[in-house]
């Protein structure tokens, strides 16, 4: 059964991302929201964010709130943050499958990659 997640790693504290506010997006036929929920203390969201029959062929987005959390961890952030919403945009071409995408992220960088 094919399935969505994620985690997110402060590389700046070495931590978790843990209460990063997700949204995912379907891009297909236009941008219409499909899940949303909040990092746990681990930086892991408690289950898949699509998996089964929600996992469809197709272009979506996973939006990461990173300011919001950078900023309730105390971190001095410039106005405006130079990260705020990190928008990742990717491809699912088979919905079978297992497609994790981590973020990696500090108050001035990130990266991401299809993990396993």
């Amino acid at each position: 059964m094919g399935r969505l997640t994620t985690h997110v790693l402060d590389t700046a504290s070495g931590k978790p991302g843990a209460g990063i506010a997700v949204s995912v997006f379907r891009l297909d036929g236009g941008r219409r929201q499909v899940a949303e929920t909040v990092t746990n203390a681990d930086g892991r969201c408690d289950r898949p964010l699509l998996e089964g029959e929600a996992l469809e062929r197709g272009r979506y987005e996973i939006v990461f709130a990173v300011e919001d959390y950078f900023r309730a961890q105390g971190t001095a952030l410039p106005e405006p943050a130079f990260v705020g919403e990190v928008v990742l945009r990717f491809g699912v071409a088979e919905p079978g499958q297992h497609y994790h995408v981590p973020l990696l992220v500090s108050p001035w960088s990130y990266s991401t990659y299809r993990g396993s």
